[in-house]
């Protein structure tokens, strides 16, 4: 599908249309990094944005509604109860609420698969074990 383009704002647009740039997108929020998320769409397109931050290439991880940290491959893994969580508004520690940067936290932890979430700047356990 080399005719489709997606734009810096995530937009996706169908470049074999005639004049396709001053036409509306194919579909908008389709691949972008959502620091609130609200809705499945703004999920699906962060996922489809993957885990690191661009520019910088920060790791990202996402909040539930009752604060836990999950990696972007247990919301995949678990993508079903995430949606019905955030689309009926159910607080049972699936609903995402947030993307963030794991800057400096180098003991965190995934909620559900107990696998460490990457920081960016935290220490290593072999550095501070040295």
């Amino acid at each position: 599908m080399t005719h489709l383009f997606v734009s810096d704002s995530g937009d996706m647009f169908n470049t074999e249309i005639p004049g396709w740039h001053t036409m509306p997108p194919l579909r908008q929020n389709f691949k972008t990094t959502h620091r609130d998320i609200a809705t499945v769409a703004d999920l699906k397109a962060t996922l489809r944005s993957g885990q690191y931050a661009w520019p910088g290439g920060y790791p990202l991880y996402f909040i539930t509604s009752d604060g836990a940290a999950l990696s972007f491959e247990a919301v995949r893994d678990e993508f079903r109860n995430v949606m019905d969580s955030i689309q009926n508004d159910i607080r049972d520690g699936w609903k995402v609420v947030g993307c963030q940067v794991n800057y400096e936290d180098g003991e965190l932890t995934c909620d559900h698969t107990g696998k460490p979430i990457p920081s960016a700047y935290g220490e290593d356990e072999e550095e501070s074990a040295a």
